[in-house]
Order: C-alpha cells, then sequence, then structure tokens
C-alpha cells in the first residue's frame, strides 16, 4: 500500500512583484532520500494529478494551517516541462505570504517541497524511479528540503546552500546541539 510522502528541492525560486515561480520538482536528478535509497523523478510522473483537476494547495513548511494558494481558487498554476514540475503562485497579504516573500527576495527560502502518493514507481536494489504520483500539496520550505540540486534564486541573486546533502545537514544540527 502506497503511502503519504514529502520531498523537497533545494531549486530555483523567484519572486515576482507578489508572486513566486519556480520548480517544486525537478526531472532525472538523482537525491540521497536519508541513506536509505537514491530516487530520481521521472518526465510526466505529475501529469495524471495535473489531468485530474484535483484542488492542490500550496503551504509553508508542510502546514495546512499556512496556505500560501491553491488551484482551486486559481491562486496557484502548476504544469510541467522538459525541466520539472512548475509553480506559480499569488502571494497573499497574510503574515505568511509576507514572511515567504520577504525570504524569497532576500534569498533565504530552503526550497521546494512536495506532499504526494506513488502511484507508479521501479525499484531497482537502492534506486527508486517515481513514475507516476497523486500530489496532495507544494510547499515553500524554510530550512532545508530532502533534495539538494540547483541554486534557490530570488530577483537574480543566487545563495548556494551551505550543506551538501540531507545526511550533512542533520550531522551539522547534531553538532551544534553537543
Amino acid at each position: 500500500m502506497s503511502s503519504f510522502e514529502k520531498r523537497g528541492f533545494t531549486i530555483e525560486v523567484r519572486a515576482k512583484g507578489r508572486r513566486l515561480e519556480g520548480y517544486a520538482a525537478t526531472f532525472s536528478k538523482s537525491a540521497d532520500i536519508g541513506g536509505r535509497f537514491i530516487e530520481t523523478i521521472a518526465p510526466g510522473a505529475f501529469s495524471g494529478s495535473l489531468r485530474s483537476k484535483a484542488d492542490v494547495l500550496a503551504l509553508v513548511d508542510h502546514d495546512p494551517g499556512r496556505v500560501l494558494a491553491r488551484t482551486r481558487s486559481g491562486t496557484l498554476r502548476l504544469s510541467e516541462d522538459s525541466r520539472g514540475f512548475a509553480f506559480d503562485l499569488d502571494v497573499p497579504d497574510t503574515a505568511a505570504g509576507r514572511d515567504v516573500l520577504a525570504l524569497a527576495e532576500r534569498g533565504d527560502l530552503g526550497g521546494m517541497s512536495f506532499g504526494f502518493t506513488a502511484l507508479d514507481e521501479k525499484r531497482d536494489g537502492d534506486r527508486r524511479e517515481l513514475r507516476a504520483v497523486e500530489l496532495h500539496e507544494i510547499s515553500v520550505v524554510l530550512a532545508w528540503p530532502a533534495y539538494d540540486g540547483t541554486v534557490i534564486q530570488a530577483r537574480a541573486l543566487s545563495f548556494p546552500s551551505p550543506f551538501r546533502s540531507y545526511a550533512d545537514r542533520a550531522l551539522r544540527l547534531l553538532e551544534l546541539s553537543k
């Protein structure tokens, strides 16, 4: 039985006025998922969710109490292209919206993430390819997403991630707590 999962990426996010746009996921890039397996997302993995017209939320850190936008109201627009799963959202004039927009403009966002249920996957040893997913939500991640990869951008300024992988981040947090 498939379970609800979350994945995140350090990825390009741009602030344009009161809008955020970028990619919630990129295709065919390998990510180490907590040392358990290496995962990639196949092109077209989100196409079924897009066709279903399900109501998808845009959240802050997967928190349903901090809604930024949703497809049902038209404030969140989603699409797939050759690079990955793109989003464009209208940022609300709420505390969460203002905070996210300010952090995006400064280049301080951690990346993007998405919550999903795997519908079709291919496993080969410690490798997993997501071929089709049921998308539940996308999230702006304020700290560290599971996937590293590209650089976060806001208004064409780039800020590289100081950590290479989730394991590096977890180890660094443990060191800081000593």
